[in-house]
């Protein structure tokens, strides 16, 4: 077990009030992306981002190099290769971490998963994102932080994996958060094969959020999981396209007080690489 005894209670989201209030043990992490433009989130980055917040790249720093006809798209990088990167940007083991994107947290719930992954209890997603921040009237800069590089020590994970060999055989909820029209196969714009994985349910991550790009409350995602017939109690695996999407329904499966999920990191894109894995294209349930 994972101890919890000399690190602050998790915070799953934070508001931007709240990020304001923060002493200066807080580190900033922009991870604004793009899957069909990689140079958009450093690009953007650059043309503008929250004071003291570095940039966390999806395609170098989040993942490690694809393998055609091996992995998905977005491959998880090797921990010790994560924490490595942990350390040369200055990350400190009783720094709050807080991670944001353009607004709806599915890069920025990428990385808060990575850092739980490498035992960081004390990360959160800024709600709304660079969004929020703008429409709170904050201000934003060019000027790109340096730190010096820490000596972070990884701990034990606080997340779950699980391999594509072990799907089959998982005694849970497998759920899917993609689209509806891409889970059943109706569209596939990214991946060369439209569907999902037999018997998953599609729970898209975009259902996660209000109109205004936020969260949903408590009760309301907790009523939402509900009808979907997830307790809070459910051993449950969260996959995507990548990797990538499938951990903002971690993060708000979590954030309601459910039991950690698994993630299955390769997802669609990598379960379609072997031609034996069955395929589904009408829904589950």
């Amino acid at each position: 077990m994972a101890d919890t005894a000399s690190t602050p209670k998790m915070k799953t989201l934070i508001s931007v009030d709240e990020l304001i209030a923060l002493n200066d043990d807080v580190r900033l992490f922009d991870v604004r992306s793009a899957l069909q433009d990689h140079n958009y989130g450093r690009d953007a980055y650059q043309a503008g981002h929250i004071p003291k917040a570095m940039f966390a790249n999806l395609e170098t720093d989040l993942s490690q190099q694809v393998i055609a006809g091996k992995t998905g798209r977005h491959p998880l990088p090797n921990r010790a290769d994560f924490e490595a990167c942990v350390k040369n940007w200055g990350v400190k083991n009783t720094d709050h971490v807080v991670v944001y994107d353009d607004g709806p947290g599915a890069f920025a719930a990428r990385l808060w998963w990575m850092f739980r992954w490498l035992g960081h209890y004390n990360v959160s997603v800024l709600d709304g994102g660079l969004n929020a921040w703008l429409a709170a009237n904050q201000t934003i800069t060019t000027t790109e932080p340096t730190f010096a590089r820490s000596d972070f020590t990884a701990k034990t994970a606080i997340t779950q994996l699980i391999e594509a060999a072990e799907i089959p055989h998982f005694n849970g909820i497998v759920t899917d958060a993609r689209d509806y029209p891409r889970f059943i196969g109706d569209v596939e714009p990214i991946d060369p094969v439209a569907g999902h994985i037999p018997d998953a349910i599609s729970l898209p991550f975009a259902s996660n959020l209000n109109e205004a790009g936020l969260f949903k409350d408590t009760n309301t995602l907790r009523q939402q999981f509900d009808d979907a017939s997830i307790t809070s109690t459910d051993n449950i695996v969260c996959y995507c396209g990548s990797g990538v999407t499938a951990a903002h329904n971690i993060l708000a499966l979590v954030h309601t007080g459910h039991l950690e999920p698994h993630l299955y990191a390769g997802s669609w894109s990598e379960w379609i690489v072997d031609p034996q894995r069955p395929i589904a294209t009408k829904p589950s349930q």
